[in-house]
C-alpha cells in the first residue's frame, strides 16, 4: 500500500486550467490516476480525443461538454463517463468554472484535433 501526501500531489498548470495529481503510476500507483481539474468560468480545453475511459465527477460550478455531436451541461454533483475514442471539448460555466475530480487508467494518451500537436501522448497528470 501507499500513500501519497498532499505535499507530494504534482501539480500542471496549462493555459486552460490546473490539474493536481492526487495518484498515478508515477506516485506509486498501480495502473490508476485520479486528479482534480480547476477550470476558470469561460476557460475551454481544445478539441481532442483519449484512448482511454475517464470519469469526471463534479465538486463544484458548472461545465459544458462537447462530446461527439452531444452537447451536456454538467453540474455540481454530477458524474460524467467519457468514451475512449470520442472527441470531446470542455467549457468552464460563465459563474465561476468547476472543479471535478477525474479518474482514468494510468498512461491514457491524448490527441488533439485539428491542432499542430496531433501526435499522441500521456500528459502529465495521467502519468
Amino acid at each position: 500500500m501507499s500513500v501519497v501526501r498532499r505535499t507530494d500531489a504534482r501539480r500542471t498548470e496549462t493555459p486552460n486550467a490546473v490539474m493536481t495529481t492526487f495518484a498515478s503510476p508515477t506516485q506509486g500507483g498501480s495502473g490508476l490516476a485520479m486528479w482534480r481539474v480547476d477550470m476558470n468560468s469561460d476557460a475551454q480545453g481544445p478539441l481532442h480525443v483519449f484512448d482511454a475511459e475517464q470519469v469526471w465527477t463534479l465538486l463544484s460550478g458548472t461545465v459544458t461538454v462537447e462530446l461527439g455531436d452531444e452537447v451536456l451541461n454538467v453540474e455540481a454533483g454530477d458524474t460524467v463517463i467519457l468514451p475512449a475514442g470520442v472527441p470531446r471539448r470542455l467549457t468552464g460555466g460563465s459563474d465561476a468554472g468547476f472543479a471535478a475530480v477525474v479518474a482514468a487508467p494510468g498512461g491514457a494518451r491524448v490527441s488533439r484535433i485539428g491542432g499542430p500537436e496531433e501526435e499522441a501522448f500521456v500528459p502529465g497528470w495521467i502519468a
